[in-house]
């Protein structure tokens, strides 16, 4: 479609306001209506640049509208939460998840929603994703749009899945199996740049991943064959015989001992019995084990690594270029209004043009004032197209927050005490109580630790849980007077302090009222799943936290913390992936073995002296709650299986219920959990950590400490320093190639 108001003359399509013209400049209304649609553009050009978003989208009045109301945030957050919901959905349909206990001996029938009632739910989560997908692809254009295969692939997750409910609705519910909950975290994935570019470095990483995947199955396949030569006794009792019959039975059987060996989950189970015959054996393993699982399974991690620092480099290269495209093409645009001011074309930006267009940006207000101080200092020089781009440099900066002005007292003594109760050693006080407070818990704990509950005394822990929560109480209130309600709250720390210190008085409180103060013999009572008094102390071990606080004054211990804290802000995208593929693993197992695994006739409870059961085995080790009859379930069993420990437990007894070919999709969970994420999370911790070793010693050189005012603080600029700046030849252009507009001249 033709843009109407094209942004200056000549541009693609359309006839309308022309942006060329200036302020001052002849022409009336029209005039004034082309300057205000410049303006507006710039406005969405650098709402684009902050949010590292593609500028190749109508830019007529009527579609910037819609674009801003797009990414609104009360737009985003009905969008997400029409996500989460759907998703959600997976624990509430027919098999549910609404037992106390996964286990099959012990489960009792779950509540299943009657007939229409999720399926209402879903579809109209679908008719928000139809008019997502719709506002999507009218703003990009319908050209761009049959050119985006993610937007393509939207389009046909959605006739599927509209399709796949129709079927349901006409089947009563009652249909084996529903295609569309396999295509669900599609809309978590395409709602998700930083997921797709984790996504796209996956894909690319894959031929490289392969080609040791495949060192893997040589690797695995000789020694297989080798073991099988090895382990042919013949005779009874004899180690090898045993060996063979227990893991080397027949080709199978020997494949996946071995693999399972390759993880370590078998060792040293899989060759004690050919060891203990004879002690040369364990050579066999031990070099099956130093070649797969420390030099392959290494190298394994060694690629990812290299392509996952690669090829997300690349990304974020890419997320820089549309972020100095943005700001570029909003330069081109206010550079126009300068025109009419009897100043040659393209010159640069007038500084009360940005400031009037900065107003009107939706962004953080702390970046905000800074990007509006820096263009203050400027004066009324117009600015040039570095000193442009420049500007927007204080986003990629992390700022300290100021913290509100403390009370003014007149009175001496209140001075006084607002001096020693705002003082850093009143913080130390508050950690040796609080340190007084942990190891009172630890020396109950232990002197407890051998009496029966029914038997123990807590009068004196009960007097010392009271002092603890009085002193807590007083310090908040005094830290209160100190710096002021304002001020207290906007410290982090001193937030969860005093949530920590109102659960606790408020758990004291009903203590008391329930048990009474305590006294010699004071014990008290269990009503339900926690006494009050169990409540209490549990979030009395939430104060430990406390101590957190102390982190930033010991050097090498802070970089290790700050890196923990980046990882847990930065990892939306990397927790988002491994979403989608337990949700789709989770779905796929639900499908292939929900029932399989039943209790056998006459053995419910199961006794662990039960001789009918191998031990080690499923059965002996009452694995039971692990299964896929639900979707809960489901997510926990495939946990269990990622961490390797004991997985091949899962690995026999679903081949026993089952049959052999379960082993494949085991495998593959193995190979895009363990091996995949696992390696790709490890990737992302150490370009992270050594991010900060490096910047170390140049932080301390210039602060002389490791929290500075300006910090590098999302996972885009993890690669901040080594990233190249875009050309100026490249982005001049790219504007003149935009789909809808022509920015450059």
């Amino acid at each position: 479609m033709a843009e109407s108001e094209p942004l200056l003359s000549g541009a693609r399509g359309g006839s309308g306001g022309d942006c060329r013209v200036g302020r001052g400049a002849p022409g009336g209304p029209g005039a004034e209506a082309g300057w205000d649609l410049c303006f507006d553009q710039a406005v969405v050009f650098i709402e684009d640049a902050i949010q590292y978003r593609s500028i190749n989208h109508r830019m007529d009045a009527r579609s910037m509208w819609l674009y801003r109301w797009y990414y609104s945030d009360t737009c985003q957050w009905i969008l997400s939460f029409t996500i989460f919901l759907i998703l959600c959905l997976a624990f509430i349909e027919t098999p549910s998840s609404f037992t106390s206990t996964s286990d099959v001996r012990y489960r009792m029938a779950p509540w299943n929603p009657p007939c229409g009632l999720t399926e209402g739910i879903e579809v109209l989560c679908l008719l928000v994703f139809v008019a997502d997908l719709s506002v999507k692809s009218y703003l990009v254009g319908w050209v761009q749009f049959w050119k985006n295969l993610w937007l393509l692939g939207y389009l046909l997750v959605l006739i599927v899945s509209l399709t796949d409910w129709m079927v349901s609705l006409s089947l009563v519910c009652q249909e084996p199996l529903r295609i569309r909950r396999l295509f669900r975290p599609f809309f978590l994935l395409q709602n998700s740049s930083m997921m797709k570019k984790t996504l796209k470095c996956i894909r690319w990483s894959l031929p490289e991943m392969a080609s040791v995947v495949l060192l893997l199955a040589l690797h695995l396949c000789v020694f297989t064959m080798l073991g099988m030569l090895l382990f042919t006794g013949e005779k009874e009792d004899d180690g090898q015989d045993r060996e063979r019959l227990t893991y080397f039975r027949n080709l199978p059987e020997a494949l996946t001992s071995l693999l399972v060996l390759l993880t370590t989950a078998n060792n040293p189970d899989v060759m004690v019995p050919a060891y203990s015959k004879n002690r040369a054996y364990a050579i066999f393993f031990i070099i099956f084990t130093l070649i797969g699982s420390l030099f392959l399974m290494n190298l394994l991690t060694a690629i990812i690594y290299n392509q996952f620092r690669g090829y997300l480099m690349k990304s974020f290269q890419a997320s820089l270029f549309r972020k100095r495209l943005g700001t570029r093409a909003a330069y081109e645009v206010l550079s126009s209004t300068a025109e009419g001011d009897g100043q040659p074309p393209g010159v640069g930006v007038k500084p009360q043009d940005l400031l009037q267009v900065l107003q009107k940006v939706q962004m953080d207000r702390t970046y905000k004032e800074a990007i509006m101080e820096t263009v203050r200092s400027h004066g009324g020089s117009v600015l040039s197209a570095d000193e442009f781009q420049k500007i927007f440099d204080e986003l990629d900066k992390r700022r300290t927050k100021e913290h509100p002005p403390r009370p003014q007292y007149q009175s001496p003594f209140l001075q006084s005490a607002q001096f020693l109760f705002g003082h850093l050693y009143f913080d130390y006080l508050g950690n040796l109580i609080v340190l007084a407070n942990l190891v009172s818990i630890c020396v109950f704990l232990v002197i407890d630790a051998d009496v029966v509950p029914r038997n123990r005394d807590d009068f004196v822990l009960g007097i010392l849980n009271c002092v603890f929560v009085l002193y807590y109480l007083v310090e908040m209130l005094l830290k209160v007077f100190a710096l002021g309600l304002a001020g207290y709250l906007s410290y982090p720390s001193n937030m969860f302090d005093g949530l920590v210190t109102i659960a606790l008085l408020v758990l004291e409180l009903s203590t008391l009222a329930v048990y009474r103060f305590p006294h010699p013999g004071w014990k008290p009572e269990v009503q339900g799943l926690l006494s009050l008094w169990d409540m209490l102390r549990l979030v009395n071990m939430l104060i430990v936290f406390r101590f957190l606080r102390i982190v930033p004054s010991m050097k090498l211990m802070a970089v290790v913390a700050s890196t923990i804290l980046d990882l847990i802000k930065n990892m939306r995208a990397f927790g988002g992936i491994l979403v989608v593929v337990y949700y789709v693993f989770a779905i796929i197992g639900i499908n292939l073995f929900r029932g399989v695994i039943v209790v056998p006739p006459g053995n419910g409870s199961l006794a662990p002296d039960n001789g009918s059961v191998a031990c080690g085995s499923y059965e002996q080790l009452e694995y039971w709650a692990n299964n896929f009859d639900d979707f809960a379930a489901a997510l926990v069993t495939l946990w269990n299986v990622m961490v390797v420990n004991n997985w091949q437990v899962f690995l026999d007894a679903y081949r026993r219920y089952s049959g052999p070919w379960s082993k494949i999709y085991f495998v593959m969970w193995w190979l895009v959990s363990s091996v995949i994420w696992v390696n790709l999370f490890l990737a992302l911790i150490l370009e992270n950590f050594l991010h900060k070793w490096d910047r170390r010693s140049h932080l301390q050189s210039v602060s002389g400490v490791l929290e500075t005012t300006c910090e590098m603080s999302t996972v885009e600029l993890l690669f901040r320093d080594i990233l190249e700046e875009p050309a100026e030849e490249e982005l001049v252009e790219k504007l003149k190639r935009h789909p809808h507009v022509q920015l450059c001249r």
